[in-house]
């Protein structure tokens, strides 16, 4: 299936109004979409249906999208998942990184960011599966660190850490540029698609933040994942 032919989208959405727009702009540009109006609808649907990315509103009736994330990752399903909400406040870009979501945009949203968004993670998906870039199928070892691509693992001192889908590729890019800075710039072209324009470093800080509290020994004094301020980060080997 191409990324964008028909992939199979789940909306999770309680919004008529936004539902209704959403989907007619999403079946436009080639996806095909089902929707669920709360938490408990979705799970159905999820029992009975492979999807190949999900957008999840955070806040539903009977719950919320964090809930249905926590119970995909739960079942070992690393389908793409991108968080809905009308809060953009850190305490829930944090909520929806640690809940396995790989991605965040706050309403109002612009479509044309929420598609680019939506094709970035499909092809990445994509690639993951049929193996379209050679790096995936390596491994890297920096120091104490090691990154095995073909499974979408890190291990540090031989343990594996938890990672979101973001955090992996964050760290990976950071790795492979062990020494040298890496731009704020090259970072959100690298994971957004190159639509960087939408992604704030508020966001980017937050996931940066959430790599030191997994990998430095005092993550208020980074020893690794260092900022170089006014450019961007760089990794010093462990």
């Amino acid at each position: 299936m191409g990324i964008d032919q028909k992939s199979r989208i789940l909306l999770l959405e309680d919004d008529d109004s936004l539902v209704d727009g959403l989907c007619y702009s999403l079946r436009k540009n080639g996806y095909e979409v089902e929707t669920a109006g709360h938490v408990g609808e979705a799970k159905e649907f999820l029992a009975r249906r492979q999807y190949d990315l999900l957008l999840l509103d955070v806040t539903l009736p009977d719950g919320t999208g964090f809930q249905v994330c926590e119970a995909v990752r739960g079942q070992g399903n690393q389908v793409p998942i991108i968080f809905l909400t009308a809060s953009d406040e850190e305490m829930n870009v944090v909520r929806g990184l640690d809940s396995g979501g790989d991605d965040y945009i706050g309403k109002p949203f612009r479509l044309g960011e929420l598609l680019s968004r939506i094709r970035a993670l499909l092809r990445r998906a994509g690639m993951k599966k049929t193996g379209e870039t050679a790096s995936e199928a390596d491994s890297l070892v920096c120091g104490d660190i090691r990154i095995d691509f073909a499974g979408n693992r890190v291990f540090l001192h031989g343990q594996k850490l938890e990672l979101t889908q973001v955090e992996f590729r964050l760290l990976s890019l950071l790795v492979r540029s062990n020494g040298r800075v890496v731009t704020r710039e090259i970072i959100f072209e690298e994971l957004w698609d190159h639509s960087g324009n939408f992604v704030d470093d508020n966001t980017l800080s937050v996931y940066i933040r959430r790599l030191r509290e997994k990998i430095e020994k005092d993550p208020s004094k980074p020893e690794h994942l260092i900022t170089a301020r006014g450019f961007g980060y760089c990794w010093k080997e462990i």
